[in-house]
């Protein structure tokens, strides 16, 4: 047990709130980074909860400015060696199309990685899909998917004993003192930490945060995805539609087709997303498949509804909340949480190091 801090609970070297792939990334580096650090992950409801229950959980080597790139090429190296390291992770490799207008060409070739390895080529290898005439296709490589509550879940596994790990435990107040950051949490215990990192997920506007968090401009945006009712053949890949920002990706380990695309409700509440799927929800969805894939449009049966968090300048925030450098926000991964988690969790504990010396 961690020495008692001066909030009167134990102390910790740091202390992450979240225990999504983002939170458990970033304690998984700060401990591979300084092993003898104290970590406790505090999680409201159950690790890989959330929006990391709710993911997609597609990797595809991409992003819209440099910064993002860099994060996308080191996710990829990072992901790819862990699932090396744990072969029973549930990790699918799987082959891309990109689709997108003539026009958007060199818009496509600056945002993908140079190990996509794109190249022009006459149609998709999926049977369902039709390519308009004013359309370009690539193939490309270094896409995977995989199942983000399950992978977190083995994180996690992997971290109980090295680190502290309580789900169902709400943190109700974050207050920095002079030594410390003090929380207190909603059983009535209080614990002291060196750092903080909060990594929230869609929660970034929650009560015990908030005032700390508002400054980042964090907004919370609704996020749909379809189930299309089609079992994938053997060797299909997954779809981007590249200047829709949305995919189809075969989930063979679920036997059905997901359609993902980009929702434009915007300050929803995590907490009150209960409805499921709207009339316009299946809209939107049916005028992507429409234009690529009308055959599936009746094919639409279910599907998952959930929020993430983005930032104004749609790149993951990684910032430190108070002047000491105490409490480190990460998040705000504009729907690529997953994806983008092992970068995100570097460049929290590279903050968390020079505000601090250590990971302390």
């Amino acid at each position: 047990m961690p020495p008692a801090g001066s909030g009167g609970g134990p102390r910790f070297d740091v202390a992450v709130v979240g225990g999504g792939v983002v939170g458990c990334l970033t304690a998984w580096e700060i401990l591979a980074r300084s092993p003898e650090s104290t970590v406790v992950i505090l999680e409201r409801d159950g690790v890989g909860g959330g929006a990391t229950l709710r993911s997609a959980a597609l990797h595809f080597p991409r992003g819209g400015t440099e910064r993002v790139r860099r994060m996308s090429r080191y996710s990829q190296t990072w992901w790819e060696g862990l699932s090396a390291a744990y072969p029973e992770l549930p990790i699918h490799p799987v082959g891309m199309s990109v689709v997108a207008a003539a026009t958007s060409r060199a818009r496509v070739r600056r945002n993908y990685l140079d190990t996509a390895d794109l190249v022009e080529t006459d149609g998709v290898p999926v049977a369902a899909i039709r390519i308009p005439d004013d359309a370009t296709v690539w193939s490309g490589r270094g896409c995977h998917y995989s199942y983000g509550h399950g992978v977190t879940q083995t994180l996690a596994r992997q971290l109980r004993g090295r680190a502290a790990v309580r789900e169902g435990v709400r943190v109700v107040a974050v207050e920095p003192t002079a030594h410390g950051v003090v929380l207190r949490l909603g059983t009535g215990e209080t614990l002291t930490a060196g750092r903080v990192v909060l990594a929230p997920g869609p929660w970034s506007a929650d009560a015990a945060w908030r005032d700390l968090v508002a400054p980042l401009g964090v907004r919370i945006k609704k996020v749909v995805a379809l189930h299309l009712d089609v079992a994938p053949a053997e060797g299909d890949g997954v779809v981007v539609f590249d200047d829709e920002d949305a995919f189809l990706l075969p989930l063979r380990y679920r036997g059905h087709w997901l359609l993902s695309y980009t929702c434009q409700e915007w300050d929803v509440d995590p907490d009150g997303l209960t409805a499921g799927l709207s009339d316009a929800d299946l809209a939107a969805a049916r005028d992507v498949l429409g234009r690529y894939a009308p055959g599936l449009i009746e094919r639409c049966t279910g599907g998952r509804v959930f929020c993430d968090a983005y930032s104004v300048e749609r790149e993951p925030i990684v910032r430190a909340l108070d002047d000491a450098g105490r409490i480190v926000f990460a998040g705000a991964a504009n729907g690529s949480g997953y994806r983008l988690a092992p970068a995100i969790a570097a460049e929290c504990v590279d903050l968390l190091t020079t505000n601090g010396g250590d990971a302390e």
